[in-house]
């Protein structure tokens, strides 16, 4: 009668134990789904920059991420990082974000808003101007239209906060490329 009474309490103890370790691994089989059903959503892009002139050298990295919500709308974050020289007159580091929103209504089509916050650092050489360091903030609000093909757009996005005194675009219309993997 004992060993009857054991092995019904052993039966119950591993059936308890089976839908616990079952329901375990269930749980981090939806986990490991959702998960990957957010990263199947975000894609990465970036930019690039170089620019060489008489003594002159710019050099921009801009890499960002979107987040696709469904075919017409993304949301994503961006870092930026430039460095300007002029030899013999300026050095400037330029270290910032944004926030982007992209709409596509229509498959060639893609509008787009980014804010964009930028920390400016320029030193100038004494000798050309009589304050020789410049720390400020700069906020940049574009707002852009291009054509979309495939994974590029190409486009115009204008800076509506745009100050010729401040700000480090030489002009509020700037041309751009967009890629996202």
């Amino acid at each position: 009668m004992k060993t009857t009474y054991f092995f019904k309490k052993a039966y119950f103890i591993l059936l308890i134990l089976n839908c616990l370790i079952f329901s375990t691994v269930k749980a981090q089989e939806n986990r490991q789904n959702t998960s990957s059903k957010f990263w199947h959503n975000v894609r990465f892009g970036g930019g690039i920059g170089l620019s060489f002139g008489d003594n002159f050298f710019s050099g921009t990295l801009a890499p960002s991420a979107i987040y696709q919500f469904n075919e017409s709308f993304a949301l994503g974050i961006g870092l930026n990082w430039t460095f300007n020289e002029q030899k013999n007159i300026y050095k400037s580091n330029v270290l910032g974000g944004s926030l982007i929103g992209l709409y596509s209504p229509i498959d060639a089509l893609q509008f787009s808003v980014e804010l964009e916050e930028l920390n400016i650092n320029r030193d100038f050489n004494q000798n050309f101007v009589s304050n020789p360091d410049e720390k400020f903030w700069y906020t940049a609000l574009f707002i852009g239209a291009g054509y979309r093909t495939g994974n590029v757009t190409f486009g115009i996005r204008y800076d509506v906060l745009y100050d010729n005194n401040k700000s480090i675009y030489a002009d509020p219309w700037i041309p751009f490329v967009r890629v996202y993997f």
